[in-house]
């Protein structure tokens, strides 16, 4: 009788192990669609040089699957620097985070003046300006102007959580070009 109960209780066990592998097979041999298709990754995103064209408007926008943050130039620039971690205002090195809502922050540096030749500046924002409303957006929490110096231009922007973002340049409109920050909803 204790060897029929002992034999009972080993094949319940091993039907359990073999079911339990087969699903972890299952499970493992398929992989989830990425969200909306999106593959962007969260690894820092760089390109372009310096540019004299100032910047002359920074706008946000929320789409479906990303919220968008749009740096618009008088004339042609490629030249960013995007990353996740501390963002520290141009010249002065004071660090943006305790400013910043959010729960990540996008270092984002634009290589171009946010002033023209005479060196008055081409946007309305002070240095720890918040530049724009994105109350009701997904992922954006907060956009900061961290000022700008010797040709660059700082930002941090907050974000929900550490998520895939994308970084490209658009001409115009006109003679105007556009850097491109978009942050997905989720991975």
């Amino acid at each position: 009788m204790r060897i029929r109960s002992a034999l009972t209780a080993l094949v319940v066990v091993l039907a359990g192990l073999v079911a339990s592998a087969s699903s972890s097979t299952a499970a493992g041999g398929t992989t989830a669609a990425p969200y909306c298709g999106i593959t962007w990754g969260s690894a820092e995103k760089s390109a372009g040089a310096l540019s004299d064209a100032p910047l002359v408007d920074v706008r946000t926008g929320r789409h479906d699957c990303y919220d968008r943050v749009v740096f618009e130039f008088a004339g042609p620039v490629d030249g960013y620097a995007i990353g996740y971690g501390e963002t520290w205002t141009e010249g002065e090195g004071l660090a943006l985070s305790p400013y910043t809502a959010g729960g990540a922050l996008l270092r984002v540096s634009l290589r171009a003046p946010a002033y023209d030749d005479d060196h008055l500046g081409t946007v309305p924002y002070a240095v720890g300006e918040h530049v724009t409303n994105v109350l009701r957006y997904s992922t954006l929490r907060d956009v900061v102007f961290g000022g700008s110096f010797e040709g660059y231009s700082t930002f941090a922007v907050g974000v929900r959580a550490r998520l895939p973002f994308r970084t490209f340049v658009l001409a115009g409109p006109g003679t105007h070009s556009r850097i491109v920050l978009d942050v997905a909803h989720q991975w």
